[in-house]
């Protein structure tokens, strides 16, 4: 089933240019704000052995996870995570071979993400306060880094990340994610 809101305001993509320092600064700590909410989401009963999986429990599609085989095979821990990554890695052509699978971050826990926060996603008000955010088909159970990879992510919107990473909560090396992105 799809579910269909109209959320007032305008994206933030349309307003971050005009956006004082104070407001910037603003708008990403009220995101993490959210993203923090959004990781006390529990898995339902029907996923909740398998450690990476998009909110209906079905496989990721995100080019750094997406099986090589099919059917898809579950990711059912941190080091199947990791290895999925170097799996496609490799298959794409990957040159560090030795060196990306100890690069890549670690992660015990799995926590609900939405995996794809951009500013094009995150509506706001006239007052710079977020209204709601849009586009959940990539959402699911990640590790715990995913959310901050996918807003760090290398040449990202303007200045943006930037902004996201001076208040972001908690930071991760993310050395072998970029690594695997280059391929």
């Amino acid at each position: 089933m799809i579910g269909m809101t109209i959320i007032p305001g305008v994206s933030l993509e349309q307003k971050w240019n005009v956006l004082d320092d104070a407001a910037k600064d603003s708008v990403c700590l009220e995101l993490w704000d959210l993203i923090s909410k959004l990781r006390n989401i529990s898995h339902p009963k029907e996923t909740e052995e398998i450690y990476q999986c998009l909110a209906d429990g079905s496989p990721s599609r995100d080019p750094m996870l997406e099986d090589l085989q099919t059917p898809a095979r579950p990711l059912l821990n941190d080091p199947e995570v990791r290895a999925r990554i170097y799996e496609r890695y490799i298959h794409c052509g990957g040159r560090d071979k030795n060196q990306l699978f100890d690069m890549l971050p670690r992660s015990e826990r799995s926590l609900f993400t939405h995996a794809d926060i951009a500013p094009r996603n995150v509506m706001v008000d006239e007052q710079n306060h977020i209204t709601g955010i849009l586009d959940w088909e990539w959402a699911g159970w990640y590790p715990e880094y995913w959310e901050y990879a996918h807003i760090m992510r290398p040449a990202f919107w303007g200045n943006w990340s930037v902004w996201m990473e001076k208040t972001a909560p908690e930071r991760w090396n993310l050395e072998g994610i970029n690594a695997a992105r280059k391929v």
